[in-house]
């Protein structure tokens, strides 16, 4: 699983990914400080289970904070993609192409409405962010356009003469994008177009496109800069505009500020929650630093968002479960660590799905798997819960 953060140039993009992931990255006040795409690691947050168990936690991967598990995920922060993207402007072909590999989208966007469509920086309030919005789904949907165009008249002719499968040819056809089988059979069962392809106008693959794009590439949004004057303002606005998205509030330069304190040992914080515990002395810059973000951020909305951004990504937008081996008789390793791993599963796995997701040979041996909370044996078939406990006894 991929999360790739998307958004203008200016917008602090490139500020949360760093707030997210503690990656070196370059961050700049121009238009096109990123140029490659940056790949680190995120994390998101959940209750850890350990808790459950009177136990505390030892993660091979990722960290545990007061029963606060963060499971690491992968994010890649892509260049500032600007209008015309799909036309090549900006190097926007590029971009586009490094998003391929994503399976959900954070699209960072300047709520404060300082910076114009170009990514140059205005006066607050003087930009409208929604065509933001707006923007990054044309560009969006028109790569996903060109893709499915590109020999659609020698594709469609070939498909009408071998009578072959239209749902498996073309998902073959765009598994580039993550497209699969299933969601070319809902977009066309949704759209209802002529059984003959080869009749199926521009404004039919345009339809295609966009279904396959809204569906391969889920989006939620997270309105940067949510502290200057006149932003949340605008961000109630654009939550009424656009009810279909996940919208949150953030700071990701606050975050950044929260990390880089913890990071020197300055204060105790904890990513995602609404308070912080001064641990050093500090000079009057930082306190009223601290001070600004804790009255103006974290006593407002709760927290600096990029955290929630994060979590939602993956939770609640691609609907992800947190699943953790164990045993019902031993909860540790063979080195003593107390529930070590924790794997994100798509929505609706099985218990099969996960002994696969541990090792192929214990899902090919698959014998049964015990719920470790309730002690009860279940089946291949059986659908996890987010924040199951489950061993796997295999044949092998």
């Amino acid at each position: 699983m991929i999360i790739g953060v998307v958004g203008k140039p200016n917008v602090g993009k490139s500020t949360f990914f760093k707030a997210s992931t503690l990656a070196e990255v370059e961050i700049a006040n121009y238009p096109f400080a990123t140029i490659k795409p940056n790949s680190a690691v995120g994390y998101v947050k959940i209750e850890c289970v350990d808790k459950d168990f009177e136990a505390q936690c030892n993660p091979r991967t990722g960290f545990c904070l007061n029963h606060k598990r963060f499971v690491p995920v992968q994010m890649i922060d892509v260049a500032g993609l600007v209008p015309g993207a799909h036309e090549g402007l900006g190097m926007g072909n590029q971009f586009l192409d490094d998003l391929r590999q994503a399976d959900a989208l954070i699209h960072v966007i300047d709520v404060a409405g300082t910076t114009n469509e170009k990514g140059e920086p205005v006066e607050a309030l003087s930009y409208n962010p929604s065509e933001d919005i707006k923007f990054l789904e044309i560009e969006l949907d028109m790569w996903y356009y060109q893709i499915l165009k590109k020999g659609w008249e020698k594709f469609a002719r070939l498909l009408q003469q071998t009578k072959n499968d239209i749902s498996k040819s073309l998902a073959k056809q765009l598994s580039g994008l993550k497209v699969t089988e299933d969601m070319v059979k809902d977009s066309l069962k949704k759209l209802e177009f002529a059984e003959d392809i080869t009749k199926w106008s521009e404004e039919n693959l345009k339809l295609l496109a966009t279904e396959l794009r809204k569906l391969t590439k889920p989006m939620i949004i997270a309105a940067n800069k949510i502290d200057i004057p006149g932003a949340k303002e605008n961000l109630e606005r654009i939550k009424q505009e656009f009810p279909e998205y996940i919208i949150m509030p953030c700071s990701s330069e606050s975050e950044l500020a929260l990390k880089e304190a913890t990071k020197h040992n300055l204060i105790n914080y904890i990513p995602g929650e609404n308070t912080f515990n001064i641990k050093e002395n500090l000079n009057e810059i930082q306190t009223k630093a601290l001070e600004f973000i804790q009255k103006n951020i974290l006593d407002v909305f709760g927290s600096t968002g990029v955290q929630n951004v994060v979590n939602k990504s993956v939770l609640e937008l691609l609907g992800y479960i947190a699943i953790f081996p164990g045993g019902v008789n031993k909860l540790t390793d063979s080195e003593g660590n107390v529930l070590p791993d924790c794997f994100f599963l798509p929505p609706n796995s099985t218990a099969l799905d996960f002994a696969y997701r541990l090792h192929s040979d214990f899902g090919d041996h698959f014998i049964r798997a015990i719920d470790v909370k309730t002690k009860q044996t279940v089946g291949k078939e059986h659908k996890l819960k987010h924040r199951d406990v489950v061993e796997i006894i295999s044949g092998k």
